[in-house]
Protein backbone atom coordinates (compact mmCIF):
# COMPACT_ATOMS: atom_id res chain seq x y z
CA UNK A 1 0.00 0.00 0.00
CA UNK A 2 1.05 3.40 -0.64
CA UNK A 3 2.92 5.47 2.13
CA UNK A 4 1.29 8.55 0.80
CA UNK A 5 -2.65 7.24 1.04
CA UNK A 6 -1.78 6.26 4.71
CA UNK A 7 -0.26 9.35 5.47
CA UNK A 8 -3.13 11.79 4.04
CA UNK A 9 -5.66 9.33 5.72
CA UNK A 10 -3.88 9.55 9.12
CA UNK A 11 -3.81 13.33 8.96
CA UNK A 12 -7.67 13.29 8.75
CA UNK A 13 -7.67 10.97 11.16
CA UNK A 14 -5.76 13.73 13.58
CA UNK A 15 -7.97 16.30 12.80
CA UNK A 16 -11.04 14.94 11.40
CA UNK A 17 -11.72 18.27 9.30
CA UNK A 18 -11.41 17.84 5.50
CA UNK A 19 -10.36 21.62 5.05
CA UNK A 20 -7.47 21.00 8.08
CA UNK A 21 -6.26 17.92 7.02
CA UNK A 22 -6.04 18.86 3.29
CA UNK A 23 -3.78 21.65 4.54
CA UNK A 24 -1.65 19.49 6.29
CA UNK A 25 -0.74 17.71 3.77
CA UNK A 26 -1.07 20.29 0.82
CA UNK A 27 -3.81 18.92 -1.32
CA UNK A 28 -7.11 20.66 -1.91
CA UNK A 29 -10.07 18.88 -0.10
CA UNK A 30 -11.30 17.29 -3.16
CA UNK A 31 -7.68 15.77 -3.89
CA UNK A 32 -8.03 14.73 0.18
CA UNK A 33 -11.41 13.08 -0.68
CA UNK A 34 -9.95 10.80 -3.78
CA UNK A 35 -6.83 9.77 -1.58
CA UNK A 36 -9.11 8.64 1.50
CA UNK A 37 -11.72 7.13 -1.62
CA UNK A 38 -8.78 5.70 -3.24
CA UNK A 39 -7.62 3.79 0.40
CA UNK A 40 -11.33 2.61 0.88
CA UNK A 41 -11.47 0.77 -2.11
CA UNK A 42 -8.46 -0.93 -1.77
CA UNK A 43 -9.25 -2.36 1.58
CA UNK A 44 -13.16 -3.00 0.69
CA UNK A 45 -13.93 -1.13 3.96
CA UNK A 46 -15.55 2.41 5.08
CA UNK A 47 -13.14 4.17 6.95
CA UNK A 48 -15.33 7.05 8.20
CA UNK A 49 -19.20 8.28 8.37
CA UNK A 50 -18.84 11.69 7.13
CA UNK A 51 -21.38 14.50 6.14
CA UNK A 52 -21.53 18.59 5.46
CA UNK A 53 -20.84 18.98 9.14
CA UNK A 54 -18.86 15.69 10.67
CA UNK A 55 -16.54 13.07 10.51
CA UNK A 56 -15.97 9.88 12.47
CA UNK A 57 -13.90 7.11 12.28
CA UNK A 58 -15.67 3.79 11.81
CA UNK A 59 -14.49 0.50 13.77
CA UNK A 60 -12.77 -0.30 10.49
CA UNK A 61 -11.25 3.19 10.41
CA UNK A 62 -9.72 2.68 13.67
CA UNK A 63 -7.89 -0.63 12.85
CA UNK A 64 -6.46 1.00 10.23
CA UNK A 65 -5.26 3.75 12.02
CA UNK A 66 -3.72 1.04 13.81
CA UNK A 67 -1.69 -0.35 10.73
CA UNK A 68 -1.08 2.78 9.12
CA UNK A 69 0.85 4.27 12.62
CA UNK A 70 2.68 1.27 12.53
CA UNK A 71 3.83 0.97 8.93
CA UNK A 72 5.23 4.22 8.59
CA UNK A 73 6.92 4.10 11.65
CA UNK A 74 8.56 1.11 10.58
CA UNK A 75 9.48 2.21 7.40
CA UNK A 76 10.84 5.95 8.51
CA UNK A 77 12.96 3.95 11.13
CA UNK A 78 14.28 1.71 8.24
CA UNK A 79 14.95 4.69 6.23
CA UNK A 80 16.90 6.48 9.14
CA UNK A 81 18.91 3.23 9.73
CA UNK A 82 19.98 2.79 5.92
CA UNK A 83 20.91 6.67 6.08
CA UNK A 84 22.98 6.28 8.95
CA UNK A 85 24.81 3.35 7.31
CA UNK A 86 25.26 5.03 4.34
CA UNK A 87 27.09 7.60 6.04
CA UNK A 88 30.65 7.00 7.00
CA UNK A 89 31.01 7.36 10.94
CA UNK A 90 33.79 9.73 12.06
CA UNK A 91 35.02 10.53 15.49
CA UNK A 92 37.02 8.87 18.29
CA UNK A 93 36.71 6.52 20.80
CA UNK A 94 38.88 5.26 23.88
CA UNK A 95 39.67 1.71 24.57
CA UNK A 96 41.30 0.54 27.52
CA UNK A 97 43.03 -3.15 28.28
CA UNK A 98 45.96 -4.65 29.64
CA UNK A 99 48.42 -5.20 27.19
CA UNK A 100 48.38 -9.07 26.73
CA UNK A 101 44.44 -8.36 25.96
CA UNK A 102 45.63 -5.10 23.22
CA UNK A 103 47.41 -8.12 21.08
CA UNK A 104 45.32 -11.38 21.75
CA UNK A 105 42.09 -10.50 22.54
CA UNK A 106 41.60 -7.25 20.93
CA UNK A 107 43.54 -7.32 17.95
CA UNK A 108 40.99 -8.91 15.77
CA UNK A 109 38.11 -6.78 16.65
CA UNK A 110 40.11 -3.75 16.17
CA UNK A 111 41.72 -5.46 13.30
CA UNK A 112 38.34 -5.61 11.85
CA UNK A 113 36.48 -2.46 12.97
CA UNK A 114 39.26 -0.44 11.36
CA UNK A 115 38.63 -2.05 8.14
CA UNK A 116 34.98 -1.49 8.51
CA UNK A 117 35.11 2.30 9.70
CA UNK A 118 38.46 3.84 9.08
CA UNK A 119 37.56 7.08 9.58
CA UNK A 120 37.32 6.77 13.48
CA UNK A 121 40.07 6.80 15.64
CA UNK A 122 40.97 4.36 18.40
CA UNK A 123 43.05 5.55 21.27
CA UNK A 124 44.26 2.70 22.80
CA UNK A 125 45.27 3.05 26.76
CA UNK A 126 46.87 0.23 28.45
CA UNK A 127 47.24 -0.69 32.28
CA UNK A 128 46.42 -2.77 35.05
CA UNK A 129 43.55 -4.53 34.00
CA UNK A 130 42.18 -4.56 37.65
CA UNK A 131 41.35 -1.43 37.08
CA UNK A 132 39.97 -1.70 33.74
CA UNK A 133 36.05 -1.53 34.93
CA UNK A 134 36.67 1.53 36.99
CA UNK A 135 38.40 3.74 33.97
CA UNK A 136 34.88 3.13 32.07
CA UNK A 137 32.95 3.53 35.38
CA UNK A 138 34.31 6.74 36.20
CA UNK A 139 33.93 8.07 32.17
CA UNK A 140 37.81 8.08 31.59
CA UNK A 141 37.21 5.59 28.72
CA UNK A 142 34.81 4.17 26.37
CA UNK A 143 35.59 0.97 25.99
CA UNK A 144 37.31 -1.36 28.31
CA UNK A 145 38.61 -5.39 27.73
CA UNK A 146 38.03 -6.50 31.49
CA UNK A 147 37.33 -9.96 33.23
CA UNK A 148 33.34 -9.88 34.48
CA UNK A 149 33.34 -9.55 37.78
CA UNK A 150 31.35 -11.69 39.93
CA UNK A 151 28.59 -8.77 40.40
CA UNK A 152 28.54 -6.42 37.03
CA UNK A 153 27.58 -3.42 38.02
CA UNK A 154 23.93 -2.47 36.57
CA UNK A 155 25.20 0.55 34.57
CA UNK A 156 28.17 -1.63 32.98
CA UNK A 157 26.87 -3.86 29.71
CA UNK A 158 29.26 -6.51 29.35
CA UNK A 159 29.50 -9.02 26.09
CA UNK A 160 32.11 -11.96 26.40
CA UNK A 161 35.05 -12.82 23.98
CA UNK A 162 36.67 -15.50 25.73
CA UNK A 163 37.55 -17.42 28.70
CA UNK A 164 41.38 -17.55 29.98
CA UNK A 165 41.76 -19.93 32.98
CA UNK A 166 43.42 -18.31 36.33
CA UNK A 167 46.52 -20.64 36.89
CA UNK A 168 49.61 -20.70 39.82
CA UNK A 169 53.07 -20.16 38.07
CA UNK A 170 56.40 -20.98 39.45
CA UNK A 171 59.94 -20.76 38.21
CA UNK A 172 60.85 -23.69 35.98
CA UNK A 173 64.32 -23.82 37.89
CA UNK A 174 64.76 -22.14 41.78
CA UNK A 175 66.20 -24.81 44.19
CA UNK A 176 64.63 -23.13 46.81
CA UNK A 177 60.80 -23.08 45.57
CA UNK A 178 61.67 -26.50 44.34
CA UNK A 179 62.08 -27.46 47.72
CA UNK A 180 59.19 -25.54 49.31
CA UNK A 181 57.13 -27.47 46.71
CA UNK A 182 57.86 -31.10 47.48
CA UNK A 183 57.69 -33.99 45.24
CA UNK A 184 53.82 -33.27 45.44
CA UNK A 185 51.35 -31.26 45.44
CA UNK A 186 50.56 -32.33 48.86
CA UNK A 187 53.75 -31.24 50.54
CA UNK A 188 54.00 -27.87 49.19
CA UNK A 189 54.51 -25.65 52.33
CA UNK A 190 52.96 -22.32 51.36
CA UNK A 191 53.17 -21.07 55.14
CA UNK A 192 56.90 -20.35 53.54
CA UNK A 193 56.30 -20.00 49.93
CA UNK A 194 56.71 -16.30 48.48
CA UNK A 195 53.90 -15.35 46.29
CA UNK A 196 53.69 -13.01 44.19
CA UNK A 197 50.14 -11.44 43.50
CA UNK A 198 48.43 -8.33 42.11
CA UNK A 199 47.48 -5.96 44.15
CA UNK A 200 43.63 -5.45 43.29
CA UNK A 201 41.20 -6.84 41.33
CA UNK A 202 39.32 -9.82 40.38
CA UNK A 203 42.51 -12.29 40.45
CA UNK A 204 43.56 -10.99 43.52
CA UNK A 205 39.83 -11.65 45.11
CA UNK A 206 39.71 -14.84 43.80
CA UNK A 207 43.30 -16.13 45.02
CA UNK A 208 42.33 -15.34 48.70
CA UNK A 209 39.54 -16.95 48.53
CA UNK A 210 41.58 -19.74 47.73
CA UNK A 211 43.57 -19.68 50.50
CA UNK A 212 40.59 -19.05 52.82
CA UNK A 213 39.01 -22.45 51.35
CA UNK A 214 42.25 -23.97 52.41
CA UNK A 215 42.84 -21.93 55.75
CA UNK A 216 45.81 -20.69 55.02
CA UNK A 217 47.80 -17.57 54.94
CA UNK A 218 49.68 -16.61 51.65
CA UNK A 219 53.23 -15.34 52.72
CA UNK A 220 53.39 -12.68 50.28
CA UNK A 221 56.57 -11.48 49.24
CA UNK A 222 55.29 -8.69 46.54
CA UNK A 223 51.64 -6.74 45.19
CA UNK A 224 52.33 -5.46 41.86
CA UNK A 225 50.36 -4.36 39.24
CA UNK A 226 50.13 -5.83 36.05
CA UNK A 227 49.68 -9.84 35.27
CA UNK A 228 52.91 -9.33 33.19
CA UNK A 229 55.08 -7.70 35.87
CA UNK A 230 54.12 -11.36 37.92
CA UNK A 231 54.96 -13.69 35.33
CA UNK A 232 58.16 -11.70 35.42
CA UNK A 233 59.18 -11.46 39.11
CA UNK A 234 58.76 -15.51 38.79
CA UNK A 235 60.73 -16.04 36.16
CA UNK A 236 63.54 -15.03 38.55
CA UNK A 237 63.01 -17.05 40.77
CA UNK A 238 61.37 -14.81 43.58
CA UNK A 239 57.91 -16.82 43.95
CA UNK A 240 55.29 -18.37 43.14
CA UNK A 241 52.21 -16.33 40.99
CA UNK A 242 48.93 -16.82 40.10
CA UNK A 243 48.31 -15.54 36.36
CA UNK A 244 45.42 -15.74 33.35
CA UNK A 245 46.24 -18.08 31.38
CA UNK A 246 46.52 -15.57 27.98
CA UNK A 247 49.05 -13.85 29.72
CA UNK A 248 51.64 -16.42 30.25
CA UNK A 249 50.66 -17.88 26.80
CA UNK A 250 51.95 -14.60 25.00
CA UNK A 251 54.69 -13.98 27.27
CA UNK A 252 58.33 -14.00 25.93
CA UNK A 253 59.32 -15.80 29.51
CA UNK A 254 56.85 -19.14 28.76
CA UNK A 255 60.04 -21.03 28.88
CA UNK A 256 60.88 -19.79 32.28
CA UNK A 257 57.89 -20.46 34.20
CA UNK A 258 55.80 -23.97 34.98
CA UNK A 259 51.81 -23.90 35.48
CA UNK A 260 51.14 -25.74 38.81
CA UNK A 261 48.40 -28.18 38.63
CA UNK A 262 46.29 -26.95 42.34
CA UNK A 263 43.65 -27.64 43.52
CA UNK A 264 40.59 -26.82 43.68
CA UNK A 265 41.00 -24.93 40.18
CA UNK A 266 40.89 -20.86 40.32
CA UNK A 267 37.36 -20.40 38.13
CA UNK A 268 38.13 -19.15 35.07
CA UNK A 269 38.38 -15.22 33.73
CA UNK A 270 35.52 -14.51 31.42
CA UNK A 271 37.13 -12.12 29.56
CA UNK A 272 34.68 -9.58 27.59
CA UNK A 273 34.29 -5.84 26.82
CA UNK A 274 32.31 -3.47 29.15
CA UNK A 275 30.83 -0.10 28.53
CA UNK A 276 28.39 2.18 30.11
CA UNK A 277 25.33 1.57 28.72
CA UNK A 278 23.89 4.66 27.98
CA UNK A 279 27.00 5.29 26.01
CA UNK A 280 25.61 3.13 23.15
CA UNK A 281 23.55 6.21 22.20
CA UNK A 282 26.68 6.84 20.87
CA UNK A 283 27.03 5.58 16.85
CA UNK A 284 30.33 4.52 17.19
CA UNK A 285 30.47 2.60 20.26
CA UNK A 286 26.97 0.69 19.24
CA UNK A 287 29.00 0.16 15.88
CA UNK A 288 32.05 -1.45 18.02
CA UNK A 289 29.26 -2.71 19.93
CA UNK A 290 27.55 -4.72 17.24
CA UNK A 291 30.92 -6.15 16.06
CA UNK A 292 31.53 -8.10 19.06
CA UNK A 293 28.78 -11.22 18.52
CA UNK A 294 29.73 -10.88 14.15
CA UNK A 295 31.74 -14.23 13.16
CA UNK A 296 35.28 -13.55 12.17
CA UNK A 297 34.93 -13.45 8.30
CA UNK A 298 37.83 -16.91 6.96
CA UNK A 299 40.64 -16.19 5.76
Amino acid sequence: MEHRLLRHFLALVETLHFSRASEMVHLSPSALSRSIQQLEARLGSQLFVRDNRHVELTPAGKLCAEYARDALHQWDSLKNRLQAQAQELQGEISVYCSVTASYSFLYQLLDRFRARYPLVEIKLHTGDPAVALQHVIQGEEDIAIAARPDQLPPAVAFRSIGLSPLVFIAPRQEPMIDRLLGQELKDIDWSQLPMILSEQGLGRQRVDAWFRQKALKPKIYAQVSGNEAIVSMVSLGLGVGVVPQIVLDNSPLIDRVKILPVTPHLAAYDVGVALLKRKLHNPLIQAFWDLIDEPAEQP
